[in-house]
């Protein structure tokens, strides 16, 4: 995947997530909707309050994780030493994204959320196909950070 191309997705996942913090930061009702079918559903599975706005997956706590991916995803636009940490922006976004789909297809949450016509499933589902290609396709990028974790996390070799 050609630079400009990676920049573009990478602005995309972005300018989503960003988008997405009001609603999540600002507690507004469609957020409140989502957030308490989700509870409720995780509830009757026995993990009450894991989506409340205390708990483990709240809005907040998902806003946050959004927040970073889009920092990290921008800060590999514009600081190319920083071109490494794509990857995990990506790979976070993929993560939170990941739940957004799954919780969209198999919970009570549905597809068509308070009648938007699927619009949240569809932004969901092109976002997470962004990050996953960013992860494929940028192979050297995603070397680059193992190898720096590696490095990190390794063996000091004395």
């Amino acid at each position: 995947m050609v630079d400009w191309a990676a920049h573009g997705v990478s602005l995309f996942i972005s300018a989503v997530f960003l988008d997405s913090l009001r609603f999540k930061f600002a507690n507004a009702p469609k957020t409140q909707l989502i957030f308490g079918e989700l509870d409720r559903w995780a509830a009757g599975r026995g993990a009450p309050g894991l989506f409340a706005p205390t708990g483990l997956f709240s809005q907040y706590v998902i806003g946050v994780a959004e927040l970073v991916a889009s920092i990290l995803l921008i800060a590999a636009i514009f600081i190319p030493r920083l071109r490494f940490l794509r990857p995990l922006g990506a790979l976070l976004g993929l993560a939170v994204m990941s739940g957004a789909v799954g919780f969209h297809l198999f919970t009570p949450l549905g597809i068509n959320v308070d009648g938007d016509g699927g619009a949240l499933f569809y932004t969901a589902c092109a976002t997470w196909l962004g990050a996953f290609g960013l992860l494929v396709l940028r192979g050297s990028e995603r070397r680059d950070l193992m190898r720096r974790l590696g490095l990190l996390f390794g063996p000091s070799g004395r």
